[in-house]
């Protein structure tokens, strides 16, 4: 069975730093897109940064230049570096996955979140 298994969230003080980690298990043959997404209670999940299989990365405004976005394709392992922390990044974050289960064939895969909670 494919999934997506989070780790490295936790308690903080602001201007701290934690680091995400997300480890893909399983059989699949390659890993495509992988992203973070964060959500609060009573809104939608929304993209924190993201990685393309080149390593092309897009991230939110909110989180430019204090959070960086890196994988490893041999893991199938997707990072998030959590630097500058603010209360305001308080929120359960989730990593997602596009895994190539057969030939040509991609499935979406989301972790199954972990909380970062910052102190002020």
């Amino acid at each position: 069975q494919v999934q997506l298994v989070e780790s490295g969230g936790g308690l903080v003080q602001a201007g701290g730093s934690l680091r995400l980690s997300c480890a893909a298990s399983g059989r699949f043959l390659s890993v495509r897109a992988m992203a973070w997404y964060h959500q609060t209670p009573g809104k939608q999940r929304e993209l924190v940064a993201s990685i393309s299989s080149g390593g092309r990365t897009n991230y939110a405004d909110s989180v430019k230049g204090r959070f960086t976005i890196s994988r490893d394709n041999a893991k199938g392992t997707v990072y998030l570096q959590m630097n500058s922390l603010k209360p305001e990044d308080t929120t359960v974050y989730f990593c997602y996955a596009e895994l190539e289960t057969s030939a040509n064939i991609f499935q979406q895969y989301w972790g199954q979140g972990t909380q970062v909670t910052v102190s002020s």
